[in-house]
């Protein structure tokens, strides 16, 4: 079993007197492991995703049958970075996984692509090359269902979300398909929450398509962001503006194409992230492209980021460009949203410089970025290294609901061997922005699970439910900011919830029972 070990975050050091370092975590490999996504759980735990060569494939200390290749790897920590547990899920061919969303109930979907026939944990049969291979479990890693998506080409999956309606939308690439448009083009499918397959479609032009982040919207929908290299045809109904532009796709609850929009200018233009915002939609990516086509900012070196404000209808409301020298890649973007959630208040960018021809004193490092709603940067921050190396690379970034930060990476000691390294850092001047409510409840109404999130600081804390009679009914202990309480023996009505911390804090709010 690989072990998790507390130690120097090699690419990380404290940034400034306004930044911490809460908690670091590495995870140490021998292989050359691929870390995809940080996913947060409603409770503010963190699921770490990637592959790895399972090391008892190569060390030959298990008894199962190993496939001595890569396996889907996942890491769960708690909300002060302690693992809670690890699991490992093979067939008997390179397995990879790319994307998992954590579900209403504080389980999750993991999906990624398969090369692998039923063998080992694989249930199914492949579809013919590789497929979309999705697991569902619960909070402790346990699986509930599994599924096999695919055809008789090549599938490639990218990104899952939950829907409103607790089911799931799964969206990856398909090579040369038969039903397809061009060489390579999007497949999505919808699932309901139990796995059943409702809906499957292919959207492309007539070329390259590639899908590369899919988010939720407020109506059940969803919104993808594909690298489009294809002109109008096929499903495309828009022109690209250069080599590769940003193509954007919102999808009603039942997967129809709601509408879609191309933004780009005459050179190449490579969409990387999504983000919901209080009035639509932040899409990032980078832009090697000069003022041209639907592209109104420039360039200043080498590529640059560029992010665009949309209207839920798609409508540009402002693009921005920023640069930090060389090439610039973005990873990951999170919105700081009101206490209420109706507002947003500000957008933390994260991802690392690569060097073009020239080192300089902050390339190939992590790096954040701090704009305000309309776009404008606040402040600006390289994550440097004690002793900084040139193989590292972030893969995520998360801003959580107090204002702290999680970013994910990886960091070789030496070629093939890629440790994860994930660390949390507390951020004084997102603290100052984050609105702290004494006690909140959510969701609420509430079915089954609600999460109580306490504004104080404190180190243990009793969170108590009352019925409106004052008859006590439950009494959790916590040490967490968030923490989960089952209300599914409780009757339809409302409630009382009170915490009292031991820093002689209390707070009660009204939690009401659908």
């Amino acid at each position: 079993m690989r072990k998790l070990y507390l130690s120097a975050f090699t690419i990380c050091t404290i940034l400034s007197n306004a930044q911490e370092i809460v908690w670091q975590r590495d995870i140490r490999s021998n292989t050359q492991d691929f870390l995809s996504q940080v996913t947060t759980t409603i409770d503010q735990q963190y699921l770490i995703t990637g592959s790895t060569i399972h090391p008892s494939a190569s060390s030959g200390t298990s008894t199962q049958k190993q496939n001595n290749g890569y396996d889907f790897h996942l890491v769960k920590l708690n909300q002060q970075g302690e693992q809670i547990w690890e699991k490992y899920f093979s067939g008997n061919n390179h397995d990879y996984l790319s994307a998992s969303v954590s579900t209403q109930d504080g389980g999750f979907l993991i999906s990624g692509t398969s090369y692998s026939g039923k063998s080992l944990d694989k249930k199914d049969e492949s579809k013919g090359g590789s497929d979309f291979w999705l697991i569902r479990l619960n909070e402790f890693g346990d699986e509930l269902w599994q599924k096999t998506l695919g055809s008789a080409s090549d599938e490639e999956a990218r990104s899952v979300i939950q829907t409103t309606d607790l089911g799931f939308f799964v969206a990856g690439n398909v090579q040369n398909s038969a039903k397809g448009y061009g060489s390579k083009d999007i497949l999505v499918v919808k699932l309901d929450k139990d796995g059943k397959e409702l809906s499957q479609s292919i959207l492309g032009g007539k070329g390259l398509d590639e899908v590369e982040k899919m988010i939720p919207t407020r109506d059940g929908g969803a919104l993808l962001g594909i690298y489009s290299r294809s002109n109008l045809g096929g499903s495309k109904k828009t022109e690209n503006f250069g080599e590769g532009d940003y193509w954007i796709i919102k999808l009603n609850k039942d997967g129809k194409v709601e509408w879609e929009k191309n933004f780009g200018g005459k050179a190449d233009d490579h969409i990387r992230t999504l983000v919901l915002t209080s009035n639509g939609y932040i899409i990032g990516g980078e832009s090697r492209s000069e003022r041209s086509g639907s592209k109104t900012v420039g360039i200043e070196e080498g590529t640059d980021l560029w992010l665009i404000s949309l209207n839920e209808r798609g409508e540009e409301i402002w693009q921005k460009s920023y640069n930090f020298g060389n090439r610039d890649i973005l990873m990951g973007t999170s919105v700081l949203h009101s206490a209420d959630d109706k507002t947003s208040k500000g957008i933390l960018l994260g991802g690392y410089t690569q060097a073009e021809g020239k080192i300089e004193s902050d390339d190939e490092t992590f790096w954040m970025l701090y704009l305000d709603t309309n776009g404008n940067e606040q402040w600006r921050k390289h994550v440097k290294g004690e002793s900084r190396k040139r193989e590292e690379r972030l893969s995520d970034l998360k801003l959580n609901r107090d204002g702290s930060i999680i970013l994910a990476g990886t960091s070789a000691e030496e070629l093939g061997k890629e440790n994860w390294k994930i660390v949390k850092l507390g951020d004084k001047q997102l603290d100052q922005l984050i609105e702290k409510q004494d006690i909140k409840i959510y969701p609420n109404p509430v079915s089954d699970y609600a999460y109580v999130e306490i504004g104080y600081e404190f180190k243990e804390a009793d969170i108590l439910l009352y019925d409106m009679g004052g008859r006590q009914l439950q009494t959790v202990k916590t040490k967490n900011k968030v923490t989960k309480v089952n209300t599914q023996n409780l009757i339809q009505g409302a409630y009382l919830v009170t915490i009292k911390t031991d820093t002689n804090k209390t707070a009660t709010a009204k939690l009401i029972k659908k």
